[in-house]
């Protein structure tokens, strides 16, 4: 069965063709700057490559070239559409009212677009391209689209409410939602296999690391707590992001520069993380070279970074009362050995201890990087979002 997983956002749209016999990725690509002038990166499992310049007004025309690409010319892996069994799509925001996976109707894109207002930047979007692919897909191809946001309705409301009046939280539905909840699902599954153990018997800090960055405690297979909040702005120093800060911060900043609210929003989310504090760049590798070199500011930002998350961890494990495995993923995660080494350094009170030599040696492969004295696992654990989307797809149907 072929599974096409489609992660669209407001100017690109990604996808994977996935053979779920094997699970094995056919061909993946991004239909990029849509609505501004196009472009097409596509790539199949032997190694067929495809750059070229197209013209995407809208998604529409960006799913017709992805079609295109899929199944004519030198760079196709299918004769047709209708080999495709199905088409999974990654959700940014369910909130409330989507917990699990479901089939695409006009109603349920209606829903997801309503929701725009707690994601403008993706729902919106998502919306778009699911309605551009009920014109391009065939008719009798299912659609299912899974949240990134259902894995957290676990949370209890301790942990999901804020301190604000409770109307605000009725009226305007303000309150914590958590976000990469697919990976977190995937990790910590993917996690227990490894260790050969019962994941409803595992007490896991899932470190979800990249230019958006996320810490999740899952007891039991579940979320019971999240970094992220009201939106991905929340919990640690990101690429470009603030990460947790006092409100009055917020408002005072926003006063000095006379900021109006999207204007501070934008400030927070585009401008301030690595960026703002290092002056430098918002990549976590040119940040770990640049304090290489002495850049005590970049400096700073590395270990604000490992200090975060640290607290996260030291939290977390008081909540799940116990902490049995730390894992981490994502592109920093499971690349960069230095982020890895402050977050585990000075831990020795909750018996976290790593192989050093394994973790400078070991890049984005499933690995235990803790010692046998280590009290507590830790691993680097690939995420495969794509991967997880397309088993719940297959699942759904199947049904």
């Amino acid at each position: 069965m072929l599974v096409l997983v489609v992660n669209a956002g407001s100017s690109s749209l990604k996808y994977q063709l996935i053979n779920m016999d094997d699970e094995s990725v056919l061909a993946k690509g991004n239909c990029d700057r849509i609505g501004i002038d196009g472009h097409l990166s596509h790539k199949t499992a032997d190694g067929r490559k495809l750059d070229t310049d197209c013209t995407f007004p809208t998604h529409t025309e960006a799913f017709e070239k992805l079609v295109e690409a899929l199944t004519t010319g030198e760079y196709s892996v299918i004769k047709s559409m209708d080999e495709i069994s199905a088409v999974g799509h990654r959700i940014v925001q369910g909130a409330e009212v989507f917990d699990r996976p479901c089939l695409v109707t006009p109603e349920i894109i209606d829903q997801i677009d309503g929701l725009a207002e707690l994601a403008p930047v993706h729902n919106h979007a998502h919306a778009l391209a699911l309605r551009a692919c009920t014109k391009v897909i065939p008719a009798t191809t299912p659609q299912v689209v899974v949240f990134d946001t259902a894995f957290h309705q676990t949370m209890p409301p301790k942990a999901y409410m804020f301190g604000l009046p409770y109307e605000d939280y009725e009226k305007y539905h303000v309150r914590k939602y958590g976000f990469h909840g697919t990976s977190h699902r995937f990790v910590s599954a993917a996690l227990a296999e490894a260790m050969g153990k019962n994941i409803e018997d595992l007490k896991i800090v899932s470190c979800h690391l990249g230019n958006g960055s996320s810490i999740t405690a899952v007891k039991g297979g579940k979320c019971i707590d999240t970094s992220m909040g009201f939106t991905p702005l929340d919990g640690v120093l990101m690429g470009t992001r603030c990460g947790a800060v006092d409100p009055s911060a917020v408002t005072f900043v926003a006063s000095k520069h006379g900021f109006t609210p999207d204007e501070m929003s934008q400030y927070m989310n585009k401008q301030s993380g690595f960026l703002g504090v290092s002056g430098v760049s918002s990549d976590n590798r040119d940040i770990n070279d640049a304090a290489e070199k002495g850049n005590a500011r970049a400096q700073l930002a590395s270990d604000m970074l490992a200090y975060e998350i640290q607290k996260y961890i030291g939290s977390y494990t008081a909540a799940m009362d116990g902490i049995d495995a730390l894992l981490f993923t994502g592109g920093i995660g499971e690349n960069s050995w230095e982020v890895r080494e402050r977050v585990c350094q000075n831990m020795s009170y909750f018996g976290i201890e790593i192989d050093d030599e394994l973790n400078h040696s070991t890049r984005g492969q499933l690995m235990k990087l803790s010692t046998p004295n280590s009290k507590v696992e830790v691993w680097i654990v690939p995420t495969n979002e794509e991967l997880l989307i397309a088993r719940d797809t297959i699942a759904l149907i199947s049904k």
